[in-house]
């Protein structure tokens, strides 16, 4: 298979972006195929993949509201697996499109995804992401080994449980998935570990499914600045929203919960390579 393909990431969360902006190319995306190109040693490595799609060239669900959306984000987890959203990713993929003049840069741009449409606006070198609406669950039990937390349910656009802990180094080397309520997430869940820096600043490390740890995980960013803001008493009002710090492994972002109950993600996003090859599995 010959392949056009790109490397970006975003605070080290990084992908690759397949171009196939007809559909032609990469037909379902096989998972296995996804897996081994993501792999770090038989592939490009990766930690997912976003195809480069038409949004108007991808079979979603029909109920799916992508209004006003050209391009679609069909993101994978490097397992191969499906994802609903990536906040790091829709970064590096409006970051594409706009150095490749596929959109005009001056104005906001909408991106499909399985979460529907996402709005990214450039702020100086950075990008800021409109994640949407949230909703918040109970409170249910994590699990490194022999220690235990309790976790926050929170959904931004992909289900989190979020835990606060003494120091981030607490949840080990997160090389296996941590213990989770499979009644709670039944479809799995990725799992924050966040410690307190100083007033809205956190740090945090996460297990994503489909992935494993991270460097970085921007749906589980929104997820842990929202979690610190409840557990803080911090409410947003017109003219002040709510905003934390984040900082991850491969950098800082940063967060805001708005009046009107919807997440803000602001962080860098860099495309670093691009090639072409012939794909032989």
């Amino acid at each position: 298979m010959h392949l056009t393909w790109l490397k970006g990431h975003g605070t080290e969360n990084d992908f690759v972006l397949l171009p196939d902006h007809d559909g032609r190319v990469l037909g379902d995306l096989d998972p296995g195929f996804v897996a081994e190109l993501c792999d770090r040693h038989r592939g490009l490595g990766a930690d997912g993949v976003l195809r480069v799609v038409r949004t108007a060239a991808i079979d979603v669900d029909p109920d799916l509201d992508l209004a006003g959306a050209e391009w679609f984000m069909d993101y994978r987890n490097a397992d191969g697996s499906i994802s609903e959203m990536c906040g790091n990713g829709v970064r590096v993929f409006a970051r594409h499109l706009v150095e490749e003049s596929l959109v005009d840069a001056a104005s906001p741009v909408r991106i499909g995804t399985r979460d529907g449409v996402k709005v990214v606006t450039l702020a100086g070198d950075d990008l800021r992401v409109d994640m949407g609406p949230f909703v918040v669950g109970d409170v249910s039990e994590v699990t490194v080994g022999d220690h235990a937390w309790k976790a926050r349910e929170v959904h931004t656009g992909n289900p989190h449980a979020v835990a606060f802990v003494d120091a981030v180094a607490d949840a080990g080397p997160l090389v296996e998935q941590p213990g989770y309520d499979a009644g709670v997430y039944p479809d799995g869940v990725n799992i924050e570990f966040v410690e307190r820096r100083g007033d809205r600043h956190v740090a945090m490390r996460v297990h994503e499914r489909g992935s494993g740890e991270t460097r970085s995980c921007g749906t589980g960013a929104c997820a842990v600045g929202l979690a610190a803001a409840l557990a803080d008493g911090a409410r947003p009002t017109r003219e002040a929203p709510v905003r934390y710090r984040v900082d991850v492994p491969g950098g800082t972002v940063h967060v805001e919960w708005t009046a009107d109950d919807r997440l803000v993600l602001e962080g860098p996003a860099v495309i670093v390579a691009a090639g072409e090859m012939e794909w032989r599995a």
